[in-house]
């Protein structure tokens, strides 16, 4: 596809260059493709987006809100975590708050204060972990749990092609291949009743090309990244691709085209995996304890030795 006499914005992968109307008329094409490709989203769906208040989340709820309108089938709102992180999710939330306001999108706010009666710097002063792994665990809680409480059918996420990109090879570095088998499109292996199916209708989108969206329709006026995240084992594997993908164009395509191919297999071979129930707050889990729940606990008892 040529472009018109506009001024090109972006250069894409397969080499075009693309002025803003352009652009944006080929991002959404290339998100509505996903959907229809993948089966993402019913004829009617009540869809909760993950909204952190970064480019992501508000590109596909923005996006997702269009269809809305167009659908009235399809309901659209939104649901965010506020962790606790000062000086940053604070931000994020205000632009999160301000973006539904400005649609008319309602917007559901759950807090690691509220839930667990700490913050995420709170629990961080106490327990000797990782950031990110301590708050991953939290926040996909939360979200299965709330999505569960609000009868959402599915949980909408801006998981984009660099990130999946990531996962992938994250599992291939830990030797997890089950949690490989939990990625794609649609995430999950078992059906469950406790579980809120995802999807990532940007999954084949890159990291610049939402980026460059967000900005054209004013989505985001800066790009701010929580502090933890720099110390994450995701942070090194990022960095990685990113030097390949600038040496070898098309690297992280390749390895997200590759893993499609496989994935069906994976499902198949990890598709009888046992859901339990944790026997503390009888939420879904892999062990007879939810992460969440093992958590809690050491935090309590480090609390507890404190007091003494």
């Amino acid at each position: 596809m040529k472009c018109c006499k506009e001024k090109p914005i972006i250069g894409l992968y397969s080499g075009e260059k693309l002025c803003k109307s352009h652009f944006i008329g080929y991002f959404e094409n290339k998100v509505f493709k996903t959907i229809r490709q993948f089966d993402l989203i019913g004829k009617e769906e009540n869809l909760g987006v993950a909204l952190s208040g970064g480019k992501d989340s508000l590109s596909v709820l923005y996006i997702l809100n269009k269809l809305s309108k167009q659908n009235p089938k399809i309901k659209i709102s939104a649901i965010a975590i506020d962790e606790g992180i000062h000086g940053y999710r604070d931000k994020t939330l205000k632009k999160a708050a301000e973006f539904c306001e400005r649609n008319e999108i309602e917007l559901n706010i759950f807090s690691y204060k509220e839930e667990f009666g700490l913050t995420l710097d709170g629990m961080l002063k106490i327990l000797n972990v990782k950031p990110c792994t301590i708050c991953g665990i939290f926040r996909r809680y939360l979200l299965n749990k709330k999505s569960r409480e609000l009868k959402l059918t599915k949980l909408v996420t801006g998981h984009n092609l660099d990130d999946e990109c990531q996962s992938i090879l994250m599992n291939q570095f830990k030797n997890n291949i089950e949690a490989s088998a939990r990625l794609g499109p649609k995430v999950g292996i078992s059906q469950n009743e406790k579980f809120i199916q995802r999807i990532k209708p940007l999954y084949l989108c890159t990291e610049k090309e939402v980026t460059t969206y967000s900005f054209l329709n004013g989505l985001l006026d800066d790009f701010a990244e929580c502090a933890n995240a720099a110390q994450s084992f995701r942070a090194q594997v990022r960095d990685m691709l990113n030097g390949m993908e600038q040496k070898f164009s098309g690297t992280k395509y390749s390895i997200v085209n590759s893993f499609l191919q496989i994935l069906p297999m994976l499902k198949q071979e990890f598709k009888n995996g046992i859901i339990k129930v944790c026997l503390k707050c009888n939420e879904p889990s892999a062990n007879e304890i939810c992460n969440a729940c093992v958590y809690l606990e050491r935090l309590n008892k480090s609390l507890e030795e404190t007091v003494k």
